[in-house]
């Protein structure tokens, strides 16, 4: 079967990294790809906007499943390009991928049907907006309505910094289009958790639960950033909450979709706060996460392809899925100056020195045979282990040794499930 992946991510690496483990598999592409990719897969230099070339490449080259990573294309509507040609495509289509691509509906969504979340209004005025947060406390979150690259979401310490976020979103347009509606809601206090799951309308089966850190510097501080790095398992949280966070939201939120006539299909994933009422709802997203991909699918031992498949056609509920015990954690390296303004086309080296960790290329490229920076958050690396503590040790290990200049990372990635161990063992 040839398989066709859509984006150029850590996320994408990793989908094709385990794609290629499948023996249903005989050929990857990936459209447009990066240098990491194009050591496992056939890179074609196609945007993810570019439907038709998509659509014409895959019936050119028999293309027997797109795969679609990305949040921007979903939300554009590349897996209905795909299937209205009559190729089977993984992911939502537009109309469902919306519970990501508009904080509103999703929150008018979860309202609608109980579903828990943080207390929130929206407005689409900016001097309403304003007047309300006048009338709240502090730490309060202030979130674009649109897709914003995992940027769009401000966590306010003080009303002056809700206030300007505000401003940036509304009046000067930080984001465009999707800063000009807002969502302003409780800041919920707890420990984050991720879950994925694979959904096919009907069926809802969750992955291994993760825990990303956004912040770009150790210690949850700085700005946000679309991920500095993840783990999985989430040791410290009881195994009883992440059953409750599936019973009561991911269930519960593909049956609305469904309800809503959004029938869902492809990855959907929960972004959670642990509160002492229970597990909430942050967000939604509509495809794989960055990176938490990188630590759930190595634990992931069976066949990807078929899992993908059994989706795109409704049976999710006949795969059987198996996960590894051992543990992952993924360290984000990234460009100095991210997440503001960076340098591109710095040579990376030491990559070829890595053992026992895999390297997943994020915002990479080719320039003169040497692998560059392109992008912001340029490399995932992986460790696995029998425990959170030695695959942190095999991952930082590994980020030591590669080199480039401005390289940053944070050196605290699994640190609060190794205090909680520690703490619940004392």
């Amino acid at each position: 079967m040839k398989v066709l992946v859509v984006g150029r991510g850590g996320r994408e690496h990793t989908i094709v990294w385990k794609l290629r483990q499948s023996e249903k598999v005989t050929d990857i592409y990936c459209a447009p790809g990066n240098a990491g990719i194009r050591e496992l897969a056939t890179c074609v230099p196609i945007e993810e906007s570019s439907f038709d070339e998509l659509v014409q490449f895959a019936r050119d080259n028999q293309i027997a499943l797109a795969v679609v990573g990305p949040e921007d294309p979903l939300f554009a509507g590349a897996v209905d390009a795909f299937e209205d040609a009559g190729i089977p495509a993984f992911g939502p289509r537009k109309n469902a991928a919306i519970i990501e691509g508009s904080k509103v509906f999703t929150k008018d969504l979860m309202k609608k049907y109980n579903i828990p979340t943080a207390a929130y209004e929206s407005f689409e005025q900016y001097e309403e907006a304003l007047a309300y947060l006048h009338t709240q406390q502090a730490p309060i979150v202030i979130k674009a309505d649109g897709l914003a690259a995992g940027k769009g979401v401000t966590v306010a310490q003080t009303i002056e910094e809700a206030e300007q976020a505000l401003k940036e979103m509304m009046v000067d347009q930080s984001f465009g289009e999707a800063g000009s509606q807002v969502v302003i809601e409780e800041c919920l206090v707890g420990q984050e958790m991720s879950i994925l799951a694979f959904v096919d309308g009907d069926t809802v089966r969750p992955m291994v639960p993760s825990q990303d850190h956004k912040p770009i510097f150790d210690g949850d501080q700085g700005p946000n950033t679309g991920g500095m790095g993840t783990y999985s398992p989430v040791p410290h949280i009881p195994q009883a909450i992440v059953d409750e966070a599936i019973e009561t939201i991911l269930i519960p939120t593909a049956k609305a979709m469904k309800q809503e006539g959004r029938y869902f299909k492809g990855i959907l994933y929960a972004g959670l706060m642990i509160t002492e009422q229970g597990p909430k709802t942050i967000e939604f997203n509509c495809r794989f996460g960055d990176p938490e991909t990188q630590v759930v699918l190595p634990r992931l031992k069976s066949d990807l392809f078929e899992i993908f498949l059994a989706t795109v056609e409704g049976r999710l509920d006949e795969v059987e899925m198996a996960w590894s015990e051992e543990a992952a954690v993924c360290v984000v390296l990234a460009a100095g100056g991210y997440p503001g303004k960076y340098e591109r086309g710095l040579p990376i080296t030491g990559l070829d020195q890595v053992e026992q960790a895999v390297v997943f290329h994020a915002g990479t490229s080719m320039k003169d045979d040497q692998i560059v920076t392109d992008g912001g958050r340029l490399l995932g690396i992986t460790g696995m282990g029998a425990d959170i503590e030695e695959a942190r040790a095999k991952a930082y290990a590994a980020a030591d040794v590669i080199q480039y200049e401005g390289k940053h990372y944070r050196n605290d990635i699994a640190q609060k499930a190794l205090i909680a161990m520690r703490s619940n063992a004392n």
